[in-house]
């Protein structure tokens, strides 16, 4: 014998717990949600994991739109940005908002390597944030936080064990940037398209993906517990000087027809195919009323037409 058996208890004897939000980002981030940022290179996954720190350090709203449920203290780390870099991409951020740099409760950790694969760096990092009691932990990016085969989920299995422990342990919200896989397909720009094993998509709560569309960005975002929203449009902006942050210019809230991230996934999806309309909307996960009116604009632009075997791009003369 190795112990006594394992207590049980019914469901129903289980307290609820009214007072926890169910968001630390209204929409966007799970309350103690572990998760990724994904997307391809240089495509703004750093931007959007320091917009949301900021957001929460501060209690201002994520991309300008996005409610912070739970303000309170976040933590970076970035294995690849000097410290100079990061000041001046949360300075950019605070300025846009009208904040103090000082007065902000977002702290960086500053050792020059950290390896989720190392024991005593595992613990190094525990004994870090225990006393500091952080809202969001950024890890950022993940392939140089350690040097496992990620396409092995055994080795994978036990860094993300690690940060599930994290987050349990200490209530704590976490966000890896990640990349996505080298592939243009929309269906691939989300969980499904992470790279490596797929334990990553298993183990996130939530998940938000960046993916280019023309000099926008097209943000799609997956939960555990509620439907994936509608993706939106976003665009790196300026203010003033060099004041660089990314902005909602589009999303659900908008004429379903008229979506830019919607007209746009329909035209890289046909590219040298045809599909049926059901084909489509199983591709691109999507209303099948917010598809009839895109691929309804799309054709009154000339720009798609109809085939033997469905859509496809209209030909030119």
């Amino acid at each position: 014998m190795t112990g006594p058996p394992f207590p049980v208890i019914p469901v129903s004897a289980i307290e609820r717990d009214e007072s926890r939000p169910r968001w630390l980002i209204d929409g966007l981030w799970g309350a103690s949600a572990v998760g990724l940022v994904g997307g391809q290179p240089k495509v703004g996954k750093t931007f959007l994991a320091i917009d949301m720190a900021v957001s929460v350090a501060s209690g201002t709203k994520c991309l300008g739109t996005y409610r912070v449920a739970q303000p309170g203290r976040a933590i970076l780390y970035h294995a690849e940005d000097s410290l100079g870099a990061i000041r001046d991409r949360t300075e950019a951020l605070v300025r846009h908002r009208r904040l103090s740099l000082r007065d902000l409760d977002l702290q960086v950790i500053t050792v020059p390597s950290l390896r989720l694969d190392f024991p005593e760096h595992r613990e190094r990092l525990l004994r870090t944030l225990e006393p500091l009691g952080p809202r969001l932990l950024v890890l950022d990016p993940l392939v140089r936080l350690h040097s496992r085969d990620e396409n092995d989920s055994s080795q994978i299995a036990e860094l993300l064990s690690f940060l599930r422990e994290l987050q349990r342990r200490l209530d704590l919200a976490v966000v890896l940037v990640h990349h996505l896989r080298k592939s243009g397909a929309p269906q691939e720009q989300s969980g499904l398209g992470l790279r490596g094993s797929g334990d990553f998509w298993a183990w996130l709560d939530s998940g938000l993906y960046l993916r280019r569309s023309g000099n926008n960005l097209i943000l799609s975002m997956e939960h555990r517990a509620v439907a994936a929203p509608d993706p939106v449009c976003l665009r790196m902006t300026r203010d003033g000087e060099s004041f660089a942050h990314l902005e909602v210019v589009s999303g659900s809230t908008e004429e379903p027809g008229e979506s830019t991230s919607l007209r746009d996934a329909i035209l890289e999806t046909l590219q040298g195919c045809e599909l049926t309309r059901e084909a489509l909307r199983a591709k691109l996960s999507v209303k099948n009323s917010r598809l009839g009116k895109a691929l309804a604009s799309l054709m009154e632009e000339g720009r798609i037409e109809r085939g033997l075997r469905g859509w496809r791009l209209a030909t030119t003369d």
